[in-house]
């Protein structure tokens, strides 16, 4: 393919508002545009290699038994309502027909799919079925950032697995596992599997697959001394009770003359932030909880989430602590609670002593708190956020924190959604039983992101063999020179006959532009004609090594050939 008929705008200089490295080679390798603010048009070369991405995902699931369909996206609210997730909608694009009638742009499917094999499928003969797509989502954020890594609109491929025994599910879910890990060799990225967080209930089984990358927006925790890996909002620490041997003092009122946080109170009254209680309150769907962690610590709202098995769990504004508790959320605290709210508190509170916490009056705090002597909580249990040098839950090691980018997903659904939407089919002896299922997904616009990052240098892209946009580029310095345009052809021809696909640089630009483009875009070898054209030679280059050798044009095929699989 001729170059000079394709759109591959390339860029001498990082724009000035890309900050994130996949972005900037991109942007540059002329790959993406961006249309507006997390929005961006795939280009010629793009498309190429999101096409050979989605061939190695199509190939890969259909192994296993999975079949592709195409769902719309437009779908209707209603759906989300019946199954209570009705927090989903937050990041929908919401917005209603001539009609009068909710409408959302299709950012999930396990609803639509769940009915559509409650409708469908009536016996557990049919089973097991596992339907995948890979389809534009849309997510309404708040911002978007990172480029392809947190954008507005994103290509991904879901699966879903339908069963009827848990065995059943099980068995698909490794061969899920076995499937996405020759996915992602096949692509040429490295990743790191994860315990991850789950959305729905406290039982469910989910593994995440995270690519470290400083512009990341997800944090991982990997144990120095294990195996262990886990989602920051998954993670666990190991505990051990330390009770303190302290003489247990009065409470005491302690007021300032002026604005203190709970943190600056302990630093003026020399109290180590170990030694204080944080109160936070929530809305457990419609009850009002207060969640205790010391100071230095964060609340983990969806270990919270599951422990309590509720659907919606919000923080509460200020205005709803002060209707509550007459007080600003700065001085907030457990004593003295009037209205009906269960106190929960992390494991780590349970140990302190003459502690300090809100006193639920303005600038002011109780001193000398003891938990087992003066607080009325109900439960404790593990709930706040692990940090960096916690203890491996194993107790084998020290937990690390690393930035990366969720590039897959699978949970152990179960019969969360059939439950909900009526999805059963009749077993063997003829008793309606509830679906059981999985979901699988990949964020292939991240992977394309994630690939590019993963596989550069300092000139441009170095794209893996199974992805590139094109297997050679062939690079003619001098346009004019007929020589040159003789042998480039021959070579082309060659090449093309030989099983390659090939992109032939026959613009009227420099030798020297065309080579930094041709590093830009990055594919995986260049063959230059230049001035050795009358020889019959040619230079080949290849990209990942940097690795240079002329040949003969008679000889090209089979250098490539021996040189290429020694390479791989």
């Amino acid at each position: 393919m001729k170059q000079s008929k394709l759109l591959i705008p390339t860029l001498r200089e990082v724009p000035n508002n890309a900050e994130a490295r996949n972005l900037q080679l991109l942007l540059r390798a002329g790959f993406i545009r961006q249309v507006s603010g997390g929005v961006y048009a795939y280009l010629p070369l793009a498309m190429r290699v999101l096409k050979k991405m989605n061939a190695i995902i199509e190939e890969e699931f259909e192994k296993i038994g999975a079949v592709e369909i195409k769902m719309p996206t437009l779908l209707p609210l209603s759906l989300l309502e019946k199954t209570g997730l009705t927090s989903s909608d937050e990041k929908a694009y919401n917005f209603k027909n001539r009609t009068g009638k909710n409408f959302i742009l299709g950012s999930t499917y396990e609803e639509l799919i769940s009915e559509l094999i409650g409708d469908e499928v009536s016996s557990y003969k049919r089973l097991p079925l596992t339907l995948f797509q890979i389809e534009t989502k849309y997510r309404n954020d708040k911002r978007s950032r990172f480029g392809l890594l947190r954008s507005y609109e994103f290509i991904m491929s879901d699966a879903y697995s339908f069963h009827a025994t848990e065995k059943s599910l099980d068995e698909m879910y490794r061969a899920y596992q076995k499937a996405f890990s020759r996915i992602f060799e096949r692509l040429g990225v490295k990743v790191k599997s994860l315990l991850g967080d789950s959305q729905i209930d406290e039982q469910t089984d989910a593994l995440e697959y995270m690519a470290l990358s400083e512009s990341g927006d997800k944090v991982g925790c990997f144990s120095t001394g294990s195996d262990y890996a886990a989602d920051l909002q998954a993670a666990t620490s190991a505990f051990t009770s330390k009770k303190s041997h302290e003489s247990l003092k009065e409470i005491e009122k302690v007021t300032f003359d002026q604005q203190k946080n709970l943190e600056e109170a302990a630093v003026a009254l020399d109290i180590p932030l170990q030694k204080t209680i944080k109160t936070q309150l929530y809305i457990a769907d419609d009850q009002p909880i207060l969640i205790l962690v010391r100071a230095d610590q964060k609340v983990n709202e969806l270990k919270v989430k599951k422990y309590l098995q509720v659907q919606r769990l919000n923080a509460a504004d200020e205005t709803k602590v002060e209707t509550y508790f007459k007080s600003a959320p700065t001085y907030l605290g457990p004593i003295g609670v009037s209205i009906d709210c269960t106190i929960y508190a992390d494991l780590q509170v349970q140990d302190l002593a003459n502690a300090l916490t809100g006193a639920n009056e303005e600038n002011t705090y109780l001193q000398n708190i003891n938990p087992e002597r003066d607080l009325q909580v109900e439960y404790y249990a593990d709930f706040r956020l692990v940090k960096e040098g916690d203890v491996s839950p194993d107790n084998s090691g020290t937990l690390e924190l690393k930035k990366g980018v969720e590039v897959g997903r699978m949970v152990k659904v179960g019969t969360y959604f059939s439950e909900r939407l009526k999805t059963s089919v009749l077993d063997e002896n003829g008793q309606h039983i509830p679906v059981q299922m999985g979901y699988y997904e990949l964020g292939i616009s991240r992977l394309l992101a994630t690939v590019a990052e993963q596989n550069s240098d300092q000139e441009g892209i170095n794209w893996p063999a199974e992805v590139a946009p094109f297997d050679l580029h062939i690079v003619q310095t001098n346009m004019e020179d007929e020589t040159q345009t003789k042998l480039t052809n021959t070579v082309e021809k060659m090449m093309i006959e030989a099983g390659y696909q090939v992109l032939v640089d026959d613009r009227l630009e420099r030798g020297g532009v065309k080579f930094a483009d041709a590093d830009l875009i990055g594919c995986p070898v260049r063959i230059t004609v230049g001035n050795q054209a009358d020889e019959g030679t040619v230079s080949i280059k290849f990209k990942q090594t940097q690795a240079t050798i002329e040949v003969k044009q008679e000889e090209l095929i089979s250098t490539l050939d021996i040189l290429l699989n020694s390479e791989s």
